[in-house]
C-alpha cells in the first residue's frame, strides 16, 4: 500500500528527478507531482510524493525540517483534498 506525502517549502529550482532521488533513499517512489502556478507555469514551492507506506514513514522522520537545496522542507502525510465551495 502506498502513501502520499506533502512536501512544502521546496526551492523553486527543485526538479522531479532530485525529489525522486532524495525520497528514493527511503523506499520505492511511485510518483512525484510538483505543483505549478496555473497562470505563469512557475513552481509554487510544494508538491506531492507517492511511495510505499514504510518508506513514507521513514522519509517523514528523516526529511521533515531538513535542508533541501538551501531551504528547510516540510514533509508530512498528505491530507485528502477538501471540496471547495463553488461561487
Amino acid at each position: 500500500m502506498s502513501k502520499k506525502l506533502y512536501v512544502g517549502n521546496l526551492p523553486w529550482s527543485a526538479t522531479e528527478d532530485e525529489i525522486r532521488a532524495a525520497f528514493g533513499e527511503f523506499g520505492e517512489v511511485t510518483s512525484v507531482n510538483l505543483i505549478e502556478d496555473r497562470e505563469t507555469g512557475r513552481p509554487r514551492g510544494f508538491g506531492f510524493v507517492e511511495m510505499d507506506a514504510d518508506g513514507a514513514v521513514a522519509a517523514i522522520d528523516a526529511m521533515d525540517g531538513k535542508d533541501f537545496g538551501g531551504r528547510n522542507i516540510k514533509v508530512n502525510e498528505a491530507k485528502p483534498r477538501e471540496e471547495r465551495p463553488r461561487w
